[in-house]
């Protein structure tokens, strides 16, 4: 019967939904990535405070947290294609709003964004669990590969859009918008399929169901999650600082910067892939942890001379922890349905994870006047990321009395 299932799933053109996808994903990273290079331009412009600024940033992030465990339900009701839909038209009119001038048109059209963005961060994982059982791994590398590809562009491009074409910051963060209408344009022909597959899902719903927030198996893949945001977005906050303090002149942290996420993409395809083809993906995780320490370490104590080593290692091993995070949302469960409450779970506490962890490697920089205490906070997740990473890479599906072992053993102490 689950295979049947899964089949019926499948919609009729599978060229469309893999080009719906991989259009979506490139929406998720890029209306975020934008801000930080044009962040003194909006500030100057609408005459706000760096807190307030930073905000601009943070708010999103939040959106992510208290949104996501709601939208497995929303989808549940409504459809899973229609919800996605619903949401695309959210991202570009928020898009749109915060590029109006005045403060509340900016933080109101972030708000909003930020709320679409979640549905489609949830709801994705479990599209491609649904549809692709058989090859989660090669879509979710396309789907991981075209958020980080998009990610990196904005972040580069946005300061030339602005000043050099003229766009200021209002056109370079509302080009996005255009993307976003694509997408929209590319997901539309996936709503032939809603009623078939919302009544296929209800068949099964009742049988499949699971309370996730009670599975350690889940937990674990949470804080995975949460864990690996952290690192990253207080990377991408504070990387240029650190570097600043080893002598490093702002220009050339930016291009630091840069060539980390560069370093990123790759892996971002090639991870998912070995991970779909392995029943556990310990040895993955493993090599996670020892890129995040290597890199940090490096930054600590190795030689400024090879510091781009250290930054391309950094990068490696980001590439490694995101592609991972995502793919256990579907090597962890047992259906679609189950995919978007894990999914939703992780999301929501991870990206709550990712909007205090920058703020509170500020404040230690701050009261230390020194970039070591943050540093050993880094390795310190490092090492917890590699214990929680064991854990969410054993061969087990998520339950609510029980998690079960792909190929049938039931154990009841995971």
């Amino acid at each position: 019967m689950p295979n049947q299932q899964n089949k019926k799933a499948v919609p009729s053109s599978i060229g469309f939904i893999i080009l719906g996808i991989i259009v979506i994903a490139a929406n998720l990273r890029t209306p975020l990535t934008s801000v930080g290079p044009l962040v003194s331009l909006i500030r100057d412009d609408v005459q706000i405070s760096n807190t307030l600024a930073g905000l601009i940033t943070t708010l999103p992030l939040l959106a992510f947290a208290l949104l996501s465990p709601l939208v497995p339900k929303l989808a549940r009701m409504y459809g899973v294609e229609r919800i996605i839909l619903i949401a695309l038209i959210f991202l570009t009119v928020g898009i749109v709003i915060r590029s109006l001038s005045g403060a509340a048109n900016l933080y109101i059209g972030t708000a909003i964004l930020g709320l679409a963005i979640a549905v489609c961060n949830v709801l994705l994982p479990s599209i491609i669990k649904r549809d692709f059982p058989n090859k989660m791994g090669s879509v979710t590398g396309l789907y991981s590969i075209s958020m980080s590809l998009c990610g990196a562009i904005a972040s580069g491009i946005s300061v030339p859009l602005a000043v050099n074409a003229g766009l200021k910051w209002q056109g370079a963060l509302g080009i996005w918008g255009i993307l976003s209408f694509v997408s929209i344009l590319c997901w539309l022909p996936q709503l032939k399929n809603q009623t078939r597959q919302t009544a296929t899902t209800s068949q099964h719903k009742d049988s499949n169901d699971v309370n996730v927030w009670r599975s350690p198996l889940a937990w674990q893949v949470t804080l995975f999650m949460g864990i690996q945001s952290m690192v990253f977005y207080v990377l991408i906050a504070w990387l240029p600082e650190i570097l600043k303090q080893q002598g490093i002149d702002s220009n050339q942290s930016g291009w630091y910067l840069s060539i980390m996420q560069l370093a990123m993409l790759p892996f971002t395809f090639v991870v998912p892939v070995i991970a779909g083809r392995m029943s556990s993906q310990r040895l993955l995780v493993g090599i996670t942890a020892t890129l995040l320490l290597t890199g940090t370490l490096g930054l600590l104590y190795g030689s400024s001379n090879i510091l781009l080593l250290w930054i391309i290692i950094l990068g490696i091993g980001g590439g490694f922890a995101f592609s991972l995070s995502m793919m256990f949302f579907g090597l962890r469960t047992e259906n679609a349905h189950q995919a978007a409450e894990l999914s939703g779970m992780a999301q929501s506490i991870g990206y709550l994870l990712a909007a205090v962890g920058p703020a509170l490697i500020g404040y230690l920089h701050d009261a230390t006047n020194s970039w070591k205490l943050p540093l050993f906070i880094l390795l310190g997740a490092s090492v917890l990321l590699f214990l929680v990473g064991i854990g969410a890479a054993r061969n087990r599906f998520v339950g609510n009395r029980y998690s079960y072992e792909l190929h049938g053993k039931d154990d009841k102490n995971v």
